[in-house]
């Protein structure tokens, strides 16, 4: 194919973004509008990307010259509806092909699609489907990973083998910025699946040594589900892996909503951290009571439904934890360690021993004045020199 300085500057501006973080849709987008101005007889196209995500399994965008963008989210549980059902792209995965074209003005060409039919009536004479495989990982019905685009025009005689030709050089350099783009992203969601988001951000930036870490300031909430061991012995694996999902799905769910870190899944134990910033250890008390409440409403709500006791202890403690590597060289994990992540671990087998769900030290307890709490004495903790002062939380406070 003979290029034209229009082409060859797309192409240049496009290996420009695979050497950044530009937003997929939105490189999309800008493509769009510059091949339209460089003469590509482009009127509607549709990006569609595979990823690797806990909860979406591909991305859309559609450009059409002069509108806002559409942009949605596919999850891997959402229902097939009849639109993707009889959707001329699924026909083409289903037939594993990489290409489609219908003809949009010669006879019955698109009556099987509806979405074609629609094409037609709105003045489109042409329509092309092109996939573009790369090696990534993902997870979807065929098992595929790449980009799939279709491109549309009004175009008399639809579109011409020049045309279709700038389309195929065009998108196989727009694939190159993509994958580079989807790979850096894949990457970041699984550090921040697996290690949190401050850790993941850590992780990512360069601190990967052993001993690699910081101090920081931070309230630790340590929470532990009631009677998980006997539970372990008695129920089958799958039952009991759904009883432990509910409860980290209550305890984990309620942190992450505060803005705190889940950092490990310790057994049946979560351990999060909430960073002390700007607001204090005030606001990071704060949210960490808040999360302890709102996970005792959620596994209460939980328990009709369930034949099992679903109820747990929660300990906050607040001081300065080592937030880092730790492990052997070549494995390592991110967590929080210190004398106040002790403290926090302590204090929720405490929790059995006092009958209060939700026990706190004295720093927590004065840094949220607006909260009653119960002073229920001073404790001796495996580990510590002096007794700690223990408080829980009044239950119409």
């Amino acid at each position: 194919m003979k290029t034209t300085p229009q082409l060859e500057d797309i192409e240049d501006w496009l290996i420009r973004e695979a050497l950044g973080q530009p937003d997929i849709g939105q490189m999309f987008v800008d493509m769009c509008e510059r091949m339209l101005a460089a003469g590509v007889p482009v009127e509607r196209a549709m990006l569609s990307w595979t990823t690797l995500h806990p909860l979406i399994e591909a991305e859309t965008a559609v450009w059409l010259p002069g509108a806002p963008p559409e942009r949605a989210q596919h999850g891997h549980d959402d229902q097939d509806t009849e639109d993707w059902l009889a959707s001329p792209i699924r026909a083409m995965l289903v037939a594993r092909e990489t290409r489609l074209r219908r003809r949009l003005t010669t006879g019955n060409a698109s009556d099987i699609f509806p979405v074609l039919a629609r094409l037609r009536r709105e003045g489109f004479t042409d329509y092309l489907i092109v996939a573009t495989p790369f090696h990534l990982p993902s997870v979807n019905e065929f098992g595929t990973s790449g980009i799939i685009v279709s491109w549309a025009t009004r175009a008399t005689h639809g579109f011409s083998d020049a045309a279709i030709e700038q389309i195929d050089y065009l998108q196989m350099r727009l694939a190159l910025a993509a994958r580079a783009n989807i790979q850096s992203r894949i990457a970041t969601t699984l550090a921040e699946t697996y290690l949190g988001r401050r850790a993941g951000a850590q992780v990512l930036s360069g601190r990967i040594r052993h001993g690699d870490g910081e101090a920081i300031d931070a309230v630790i909430f340590y929470s532990d589900l009631r009677g998980s061991t006997a539970l372990a012995d008695r129920l089958p694996p799958d039952a009991y892996l759904a009883h432990l999902n509910a409860y980290f799905d209550a305890a984990a769910g309620a942190v992450m909503a505060q803005d705190g870190e889940v950092l490990d899944f310790i057994g049946d134990a979560v351990l999060a951290v909430f960073p002390i910033g700007t607001e204090g250890i005030a606001g990071a008390a704060r949210r960490a009571l808040t999360a302890a409440e709102v996970v005792r409403h959620r596994l209460a709500a939980r328990q009709p439904h369930t034949p099992h006791p679903l109820t747990c202890g929660i300990a906050l403690s607040a001081g300065e934890v080592t937030f880092g590597n730790i492990g052997v060289a070549d494995r390592l994990t991110f967590s929080v360690i210190g004398r106040t992540v002790n403290a926090a671990a302590r204090i929720e087998g405490m929790t059995k021993r006092l009958t209060r769900p939700v026990l706190v030290t004295q720093e927590i307890a004065q840094a949220v004045p607006e909260v009653a709490f119960d002073a229920l004495g001073r404790f001796a903790l495996d580990g510590f020199d002096a007794p700690v002062a223990l408080y829980a939380p009044r239950a119409d406070s």
